[in-house]
């Protein structure tokens, strides 16, 4: 495990593990932990925000379990005693798939927000300004822990090692030990590779293993950008696009598409102050959509996070970890869909698929 200064995180964290937060915590400030549930082991893991490293007063227990039903359980410890639990009977979390979980710091609240989507919100029951240290033990890997100002632009995770243990964990092999098609192809054990585990990736198949999501990073791409979705869509898969859009944009979208027809074409439209959605099938478009929840999303000179995760009947689309819309699936063989673009006014800094 090391720290990163450059990058202000924890790289290839060992668990149980306990560190402290530089320069404390502040209103705006996020800590993102990325990571992969384990499949056996203990049934439960946890985040603790705490004020030194004895854990006898923890400001913040974030605590998936997977015993007894499950559930999240959320908690304060002053002085070696626990107050009263506050559980979210809801679990965003599944054994032996990837993680992210973003707390973010606001005046009354921490607000959590697990794999691009909103979670719940944990009131503050002791100073903020006390905690210094963050722990994390239990059922999990963490690739990397984050802390950034969550008004900034994201900082780019680094290439990370993939241990032997959830490698061999998550490959499962046939008689002759061999991986069974069409399973991805591992790479050896220990071996540096640019990619790390972030939300949402092959839950596709419930038998199928997981598979490391394709993550481009760099300062920025040239437009148009094109690559392929490996594997197509399947329920649970979710694609990262994020970038800042130019101050004199006029338009910009991001299209899924399954051959020379899109599946999905997400358009925000800043004259017409819209977001249209919509698909084209033999080069004829459909009916637009244009209805949304609030305001536009997306600003002009502003950074942006989409977050597109494949449910069974339609996409979930969320901007900057709000939900936006859905859109259902006018193109129903899902692992035909296999191409992404981005292209338009804006300034494109990271894509996963």
């Amino acid at each position: 495990m090391s720290f990163n200064n450059s990058q202000n995180q924890y790289q290839n964290v060992c668990i149980p593990f306990c560190g402290p937060i530089p320069g404390g915590l502040q209103v705006g400030h996020e800590v993102t932990v990325n990571g992969a549930v384990l499949r056996s082991g203990t049934n439960r893991f946890s985040v603790n925000f705490q004020c030194g490293f004895d854990g006898n007063n923890i400001a913040f227990h974030f605590n998936p379990r997977f015993d007894g039903g499950s559930y999240v359980v959320c908690n304060t410890k002053h002085s070696g005693s626990w107050g009263p639990e506050e559980r979210k009977m809801q679990m965003p979390f599944t054994k032996g798939m990837p993680f992210e979980i973003r707390f973010q710091l606001q005046n009354e609240a921490f607000s959590v927000i697990v794999n691009g989507n909103y979670f719940l919100r944990y009131e503050h029951r002791m100073a903020f300004q006390k905690v210094d240290t963050i722990a994390i033990e239990g059922m999990v890997m963490v690739s990397f822990i984050r802390f950034q100002n969550s008004r900034s632009a994201p900082i780019q995770p680094s290439c990370v090692v993939l241990p032997a243990a959830f490698l061999a964990q998550c490959s499962p092999r046939s008689k002759e030990n061999k991986p069974k098609p069409p399973d991805p192809v591992w790479p050896p054990a220990g071996t540096i590779i640019s990619q790390t585990f972030i939300p949402g990736v092959h839950s596709a198949m419930p038998s199928g293993p997981f598979l490391p999501p394709s993550l481009f990073s760099g300062p920025l791409y040239p437009l148009p950008f094109r690559t392929s979705i490996s594997g197509g869509l399947y329920p649970n898969r979710i694609i990262l696009v994020s970038g800042s859009i130019l101050p004199t944009a006029n338009r910009f979208e991001i299209n899924l598409k399954c051959g020379n027809d899109i599946a999905f074409h997400l358009n925000p439209r800043f004259c017409e102050n819209a977001v249209v959605r919509n698909t084209q099938i033999n080069r004829s478009w459909g009916s637009e959509e244009r209805g949304l929840p609030g305001c536009m999303p997306f600003a002009r000179g502003q950074s942006f996070m989409v977050c597109i995760r494949c449910d069974v009947p339609c996409l979930k689309v969320t901007v900057n970890g709000c939900h936006q819309f859905d859109y259902k699936h006018r193109i129903r063989n899902l692992l035909s869909i296999n191409q992404l673009e981005v292209s338009g006014d804006i300034q494109l800094t990271q894509v996963q698929v």
